[in-house]
């Protein structure tokens, strides 16, 4: 099942907060990465926050994905983690 996780601000953290665990964070991210789990992975270009698309078996699983990342333990960035399924509007092409 593919995951939508998009990035949170928790309000009150500073960049000087994240340096300690940024390679760390990288490192994590590579390896969900190379498993295929993380499947894509970007950056908003307005406020730098992450957008993933993950592949797991439920949202529970996405979720304890997540939870693996060091910025997350820290409690420096949270998600919003959604479910996604596959479009299927083009059925209205052919309705009767």
């Amino acid at each position: 099942m593919k995951i939508l996780a998009l990035e949170k601000e928790i309000i009150g953290t500073t960049e000087a907060q994240f340096k300690p665990y940024l390679k760390e964070e990288s490192r994590k991210v590579w390896e969900l990465f190379q498993k295929g789990i993380i499947r894509e992975i970007y950056f908003t270009k307005d406020t730098h926050e992450a957008v993933l698309i993950l592949e797991c078996n439920d949202e529970f699983e996405a979720r304890n994905v997540l939870e693996s990342l060091p910025l997350v333990k820290e409690k420096l960035i949270a998600f919003d983690v959604k479910p996604l399924v596959a479009y299927n509007g083009f059925e209205r092409l052919f309705e009767q």
